[in-house]
């Protein structure tokens, strides 16, 4: 059972829970695909009818934000708590380690990805990342296909939204993966290129105030934050 906030229906799970799911999803045939919705996310599938199909059609969508949990507060129908992309994905990484399954890194500017991927084999001993390609291509099938000779169980899509989720929706089947996750901008925080916030800040929830103070040019984004909640509180107003 999934909880609507304002149009999109996400999964009410813990961390543990969410991967327990995902590495559910991978012992079946794919491809499957995870979704990070957060408040900025939200608002764009609200004007974006394919994109809100999408994220609908998803394994899996977990509340990224903590704007998301806010409105689901506000809305009378709280979620479990923030399931952050990046937390996500490397309590994923710590299980694909245990059982041999393997990672493909698509995303970011040249030499990330691979910069990404070296940090991570180290941080997860055992991680078998079996691929990556920067995110600066101009067709889609090649790609895909490199995906499907490199063997991979796993994509992280850091495209950003809504074309990481449009891509895999289209291509996740040619790539041979049975699991596609779409994470933003996740492979600049693994490669060391954006430092996250202090535990402190992350607890919280403030981890986007900290974000907005090292990168001033976020603020256009996090200023529609308050939109959202006020979004929010109609529609609990409305009884929506």
């Amino acid at each position: 059972m999934r909880t609507d906030i304002l149009g999109v229906a996400f999964d009410n799970v813990t961390l543990d829970e969410a991967v327990n799911r995902a590495m559910a999803l991978l012992e079946r045939e794919g491809p499957h695909l995870v979704v990070t919705p957060n408040a900025e996310i939200v608002q764009q599938a609200r004007h974006d009818p394919e994109f809100a199909r999408l994220i609908a059609q998803a394994d899996l969508v977990l509340p990224d934000g903590v704007g998301v949990i806010y409105a689901s507060k506000i809305l009378g129908c709280p979620l479990k708590g923030r399931v952050p992309g990046v937390d996500f994905a490397c309590a994923l990484m710590d299980h694909m380690a245990q059982t041999g399954k393997r990672l493909f890194l698509l995303g970011a500017k040249p030499g990330v990805a691979q910069e990404a991927a070296r940090r991570l084999t180290a941080q997860h001993p055992g991680l078998a990342v079996c691929g990556v390609h920067d995110g600066y291509f101009q067709e889609d099938v090649p790609v895909a296909q490199i995906i499907r000779g490199a063997g991979a169980d796993v994509v992280f899509v850091c495209l950003g939204a809504p074309k990481q989720e449009k891509w895999a929706a289209a291509h996740g089947a040619e790539t041979g993966a049975r699991l596609l996750v779409g994470l933003g901008g996740s492979l600049d925080v693994f490669a060391g290129q954006v430092e996250r916030a202090p535990e402190s800040w992350q607890r919280l929830g403030l981890e986007w105030l900290y974000r907005t103070i090292r990168q001033p040019s976020r603020f256009r984004r996090v200023a529609k934050l308050p939109l959202f909640l006020f979004s929010a509180v109609g529609a609990r107003i409305k009884g929506k």
